[in-house]
């Protein structure tokens, strides 16, 4: 009932303006406005803070669906999942109670900002600094490739509180984007995912409460990894839902498509493609599903699932776009057609939230 519901909503509300989005390089408001009528945006947030209290499952499933319409309008609920888990899993009450309540009617997102220009992979070399100060901390330091940023009005935002300690010197904080001292960078001129504006964030001496801070101080970067386990999965489930839509489309495509006198997909050559796409797909669904279950349990071997399911729908979710793009022949090098846009929305899959690489790493350290 979920995926009907969520399926006809990106229909009749999202894809319209996919196309538009995706060549306008602007932000989907339409999706935005859609989801939050409907209560989608953020369906992660407990009942108790006025969430819909939905399961990791269920949040895969709302974000796969959208994704199937428009890959950009996904990130609103994956990533204010991504800024708020972390406030979820070590916030403080008082925390939680204050944002997490207007995230789940609608009147603010969150962002995540752990990247910088020189901590992208070894996001434990942050420079990003913050000083205590009475009862306030001084947060000073540029955050690298946050997604939303400056339509964000929260930032979960990782910062050095003691240098010498490495990764146990990292503490977590949330910013508000009204706090003094936060700008934004120009939006990057990206590849995919071109109506989520992805920018620069500039802590310039942004003196926040000390109660803003989420969990113990050099706790941060333990909570960042622990939400990365979990949300890895969002990434999953994007993956398959652009892979979904690529498929459909092409699919419908060759049966209308002739040469030689009959639909090429009539054509063995074109079965076989369609039929690994499809098979494919469904073992990455699987094991999504999988990890998702694992995430709401919170089994021993999340970490290593969470980071299979990202790497395996991601590598899957370019290959199946890409033969999309073949399967549609010159038509489907045109912006005409949609699947050059979802191969190009693709892409930032197997990069963002750990770069693939990275999740072989963590599979390899977390083997079952």
């Amino acid at each position: 009932m979920l995926r009907e519901t969520i399926r006809a909503l990106a229909e009749t509300k999202i894809a319209p303006f996919a196309a538009a989005v995706d060549e306008e390089s602007r932000f989907p408001q339409e999706a935005l406005d859609a989801l939050v009528a409907s209560d989608l945006h953020a369906v992660h947030v407990p009942e108790e803070y006025g969430g819909a209290g939905a399961d990791a499952l269920a949040t895969v499933i709302v974000i796969e669906e959208v994704a199937r319409a428009c890959a950009s309008s996904s990130l609103i609920p994956a990533v204010n999942k991504l800024g708020s888990l972390p406030v979820i899993l070590s916030g403080s009450e008082e925390l939680k109670a204050k944002y997490l309540g207007p995230l789940a009617k609608g009147d603010a997102m969150f962002s995540y900002a752990l990247s910088e220009p020189d901590a992208g992979s070894d996001a434990a070399g942050m420079k990003t600094k913050a000083v205590r100060d009475g009862d306030f901390w001084v947060l000073n330091g540029v955050k690298r490739w946050i997604t939303n940023a400056g339509v964000s009005e929260y930032y979960t935002v990782m910062a050095v509180t003691d240098p010498a300690k490495r990764s146990k010197g990292i503490s977590a904080f949330v910013v508000e984007k009204s706090d003094e001292g936060v700008s934004f960078g120009a939006p990057e001129k990206k590849l995919g995912i071109k109506g989520s504006p992805t920018r620069e964030v500039y802590l310039d001496n942004v003196r926040i409460p000390a109660d803003r801070m989420i969990g113990e101080e050099g706790t941060g970067f333990a909570t960042a990894m622990k939400t990365l386990d979990h949300t890895r999965i969002t990434i999953a489930a994007q993956a398959l839902g652009i892979a979904q839509g690529a498929l459909d489309y092409a699919k419908g495509y060759v049966q209308e498509r002739k040469q030689f006198g009959k639909p090429i997909a009539d054509f063995q050559g074109i079965q076989f493609m369609l039929a690994d796409m499809a098979m494919k797909l469904e073992a990455a669904r699987q094991l999504t599903y999988a990890a998702a279950a694992k995430s709401e349990r919170v089994d021993g071997d999340l970490t290593f699932f969470g980071a299979a399911a990202k790497c395996f729908a991601s590598d899957v979710a370019m290959e199946v776009t890409t033969d999309a793009v073949q399967l549609l022949g010159g038509y489907g090098y045109t912006r005409d057609y949609p699947v050059e846009r979802m191969m190009r929305d693709a892409k930032i899959t197997q990069i963002y939230e750990g770069t693939n690489q990275v999740q072989r790493i963590v599979m390899a350290r977390n083997l079952p």
